[in-house]
């Protein structure tokens, strides 16, 4: 059982070589780093110094390797912005957890994907799940999505893959064709359409 519980420990290869990957990126506005190139470049919106967000970046993997909590990157990100004396807009305490959220959550989506994707584990889990986060002000699309099963190959996980959008808790399961089954389907769901 210990062994179970010190892997359960090991940090998120895959996020991890995600968040690595990527390129400082100065911006005034969140609207400077949006859609695919945010998967590419790390920025904190109004963020315009590279020693600022050279540090909130080292904070910020410090959090995918080590564990870092919410409370521990707040009390940096306070030590961060007199450093600097960065004007940020935003309360500090939520404008720490915006970061420190979005960033993880990414993360975290971005190395599950890559997982769900290998060879071997297509081959084994050909279809996938939407699951919808539960949030308390959820997104009326994101509910409606809520159970949708699609072969893991549809296009329609292109461009739906969560997260969908700014704070999306959303997330995919794989399943199995007999799991699939023991839901009572005899087949994936049609993709729905795609906005316009």
């Amino acid at each position: 059982m210990s062994e179970v519980v010190r892997a359960i420990d090991l940090p998120f290869r895959e996020a991890i070589t995600f968040f690595l990957q990527k390129t400082n990126l100065p911006t005034q506005r969140w609207q400077d780093n949006y859609g695919k190139a945010n998967a590419r470049a790390f920025s904190i919106a109004g963020a315009m110094k590279d020693a600022l967000i050279g540090d909130f970046r080292e904070e910020v993997t410090k959090a995918l390797t080590e564990g870092v909590s919410l409370g521990e990157f707040r009390n940096r990100f306070d030590d961060i912005v007199t450093k600097h004396g960065w004007d940020h807009v935003g309360e500090p305490g939520w404008r720490a957890k915006v970061i420190y959220e979005t960033n993880l959550s990414t993360a975290y989506s971005a190395g599950r994907y890559e997982q769900q994707t290998e060879p071997e584990t297509m081959e084994a889990f050909p279809y996938w799940q939407y699951v919808h986060s539960g949030a308390q002000h959820p997104r009326e699309e994101h509910k409606a999505w809520d159970g949708l099963v699609l072969r893991a190959d549809d296009p329609w996980w292109d461009t739906h893959y969560p997260p969908n959008g700014w704070g999306c808790g959303c997330r995919v399961r794989v399943l199995s064709e007999r799991a699939m089954k023991r839901q009572g389907r005899s087949g994936p769901d049609r993709a729905p359409a795609a906005e316009i």
